[in-house]
């Protein structure tokens, strides 16, 4: 076969999400080679490519040198396979047929270390590698994600022209760019992923609020939140969340809203758990996202919460959905604007704690994130695209050194507009006793980073009492330690395990 004749790429890979970005880039003029472990799924991908219509721009293989040598050089192949072992595996059973410049792009949701190993595994074998995060679900891959691809620049400019053409396209351009050498890419998938955690959390306390505290029937709540998504609230999970709002019920002969029908625990897939260990390890402030992890967590223990229930109801406190909330229709008015205001806000907080992450972790690895950058790609594709992502770039692009979004001008502004309706939200939530620890925390954060001074220095004080971990001083220079009573007049003696 001509070189010509072959394929501009290969997949393998062929679960929803690889079967979908195949036929995209299918769709997009390029012909495409895809193999699957299963020949089945090849046997399905083929079939529907015949479908639609892209039967000469897809073509299936069940055996890996064929698929390999199907491919124009440098042959480009990108994997969506499960993370981990199975990756490995497919990297070794490729790089069988391949040849110096060939390149290895592997499109799942991977901790970013190990796309830095096999980057060094594959330039032993003379290989190019990339990791690259993709985002938008199955409808994403099949119309347009946004994808963020790092590790070998080579190997990113080799396959610009297919990505670019294949990702979702906004007034700013393709979704995609080349994100940075390493595991950069996979890193921003993660910390993407954090955020997201962080905003599907908030629409959910915002649910829960209008729902339990303002009585609101999902009617109500489907209306309110497509008023949301036409103004600054404008976003893809928004969009879901009302329409997910007004689904009814088409399993069971009585129908009723689909929402209060499933049951309650949330389940996850890790790079949520990520983001907060390397928040941990950076020393990264994101309480937003961590207390969305938590209640993941939380949500987890049906069980024991069901039991806690009846346990308190028993000694007189009646659980928040148990209330029957009475709130005239300009209170419930009220409540909803306050909502808004207050998700708005929230989200800004949790959007401000992911960007300083990946700075961090760009400054610690030497990476040169430009996250003005990042924000464009995530405005069109991927699950956290929102409107206010492009205001999200103007402030980094205006100052790339900025350090945070809490100190833009005009985030400041909104914070400040905002600021009353958050602090009814929280307090009408607490009063209720409705948890809205992701909201909560937002608005802890918020008042945390524009206080100057914290009561930090107490606890300084305390570690100094008991393991002469030393201070500051506002007033001198250098650190100092104290004998503050007799309990620790033994101050020569270092009492390292009694760190804190």
């Amino acid at each position: 076969m001509a070189d010509e004749e072959k394929s501009r790429v290969g997949l393998v890979g062929l679960a929803v999400m690889g079967q979908n970005l195949a036929l995209n880039v299918a769709e997009k003029g390029f012909k495409i080679s895809v193999f699957n472990r299963s020949g089945d799924k090849t046997d399905n991908a083929v079939a529907r490519a015949q479908k639609e219509g892209l039967g000469d721009k897809l073509v299936g293989y069940k055996d890996m040198k064929e698929f390999v040598n199907s491919l124009q050089k440098p042959r480009s192949v990108i994997i969506l396979v499960k993370a981990g072992a199975p990756v490995d595996a497919t990297i070794k059973g490729l790089s069988e047929h391949m040849e110096p410049g060939d390149i290895i792009i592997d499109g799942g949701n991977e901790w970013y270390e190990n796309t830095e190993r096999r980057i060094e595994e594959a330039h032993a074998k003379n290989l190019l590698y990339m990791g690259m995060g993709v985002s938008g679900g199955e409808e994403g891959a099949r119309n347009g994600p946004s994808m963020m691809p790092g590790g070998d620049v080579e190997a990113y400019e080799a396959v610009k022209e297919v990505l670019t053409a294949s990702t979702a396209q906004t007034d700013s351009g393709a979704c995609v760019t080349f994100v940075g050498k390493g595991g950069a890419g996979n890193f921003v998938k993660m910390v993407h992923n954090g955020i997201e955690y962080g905003d599907m959390q908030l629409i959910s306390e915002a649910y829960d609020v209008l729902k339990t505290v303002g009585g609101l029937t999902n009617a109500e709540l489907a209306t309110a939140f497509n008023e949301w998504n036409a103004a600054e609230l404008d976003s893809f999970l928004i969009e879901i969340s009302a329409l997910i709002l007004a689904k009814e019920d088409d399993q069971v002969a009585d129908g009723g809203p689909l929402v209060d029908k499933i049951l309650d625990k949330t389940g996850m897939k890790g790079t949520g758990k990520w983001t907060v260990q390397q928040a941990a390890e950076l020393s990264v402030a994101i309480p937003t996202i961590a207390s969305s992890l938590d209640a993941r967590f939380i949500s987890g223990v049906k069980d024991e919460r069901v039991a806690a229930e009846a346990c308190y109801k028993t000694a007189g406190l009646a659980a928040a959905d148990a209330a029957t909330p009475k709130l005239s229709a300009e209170e419930k008015k009220q409540l909803v604007d306050d909502v808004r205001a207050a998700l708005y806000a929230s989200k800004i907080c949790s959007y401000a704690q992911g960007m300083n992450l990946i700075r961090a972790k760009s400054t610690e690895q030497e990476w040169g994130l430009d996250l003005g950058e990042m924000a464009r790609i995530w405005k069109g594709g991927c699950i956290i695209r929102a409107r206010f992502l492009d205001r999200i770039k103007k402030a980094y692009d205006k100052d790339a050194n900025l350090p945070s979004l809490l100190v833009d001008g005009e985030f400041a502004a909104e914070l400040v507009e905002r600021n009353e309706s958050w602090r009814r939200v929280v307090t009408a939530a607490i009063n209720a006793g409705v948890a809205t620890p992701s909201m909560s925390g937002s608005l802890a954060y918020f008042d945390s980073y524009r206080r100057g001074r914290l009561p930090a220095n107490l606890v300084q004080a305390q570690r100094d009492f008991f393991g002469s971990h030393t201070y500051e001083r506002t007033d001198m220079e250098g650190w100092h330690h104290t004998v503050w009573s007799d309990m620790n007049s033994a101050d020569s003696i270092t009492t390292d395990g009694y760190n804190a």
